[in-house]
């Protein structure tokens, strides 16, 4: 059969003479309207609670709830996901993005943030687990526009390259410096050792923390 010949898969089926819409378009218009029922369906009972009037959450509720959290000093009011992390909360939700996202698997502490005063991984940590402690970001160092200490020490003693690490890297040294206001290199070195840097600026970053022991 030469293509001229090729059968015009538009046209109506054979034995068909109504000049109906061919079986290509019956197919396109059962999928999109398959699709069309069940994003209502599915957006419609994000939306509402359960209308079986017996109590049961809706699909929001189950999934989603309020929490008060303390962050900087501040209480704040967000929506979260049950297995939301808190590295997501604070930096989509609170717009805390000096906490980076780095290997999202509890490795590099791009992502460290303090809660109640210790240093953690939040990419690993679950928001509906900081309700209730003290959640101390990067943006929660400086006071009345001054920097911290461990920030000024950063600055000026080059310890931050491409400073992606560098506010996971302040916070650690942060809870370092609260429990041990004079440390030696090698115990700085302990305490960053969570903390990694691509650029490979360990020295300057371990003569940061050593200068703000002595501005603390």
């Amino acid at each position: 059969m030469s293509t001229t010949d090729a059968p015009d898969e538009s046209a109506p089926e054979a034995g068909d003479d109504s000049g109906g819409p061919s079986r290509r378009d019956i197919i396109k218009g059962t999928i999109g309207g398959t699709l069309v029922a069940a994003n209502a369906y599915l957006f419609n009972n994000i939306r509402q609670t359960s209308a079986a009037g017996d109590g049961s959450p809706g699909v929001r509720e189950r999934f989603s709830n309020q929490l008060k959290l303390t962050v900087n000093g501040r209480e704040r009011f967000v929506r979260v996901e049950d297995q939301e992390r808190l590295a997501e909360t604070l930096r989509y939700k609170l717009g805390l993005t000096g906490t980076k996202f780095g290997c999202d698997r509890a490795m590099c502490g791009a992502c460290t943030v303090q809660v109640e005063g210790d240093p953690l991984y939040s990419c690993t940590y679950f928001t509906k687990d900081a309700v209730g402690k003290e959640i101390t970001t990067i943006e929660g160092l400086s006071e009345g526009g001054e920097l911290h200490p461990i920030q000024e020490s950063f600055i000026e003693e080059l310890g931050g390259q491409c400073a992606f690490c560098t506010p996971g890297m302040i916070m650690s040294a942060k809870s370092l410096l609260e429990e041990n206001g004079d440390p030696s290199r090698e115990e700085v070195k302990n305490a960053l050792e969570g903390n990694l840097c691509r650029c490979g600026n360990y020295e300057n970053e371990i003569d940061s923390v050593l200068s703000a022991a002595e501005r603390m």
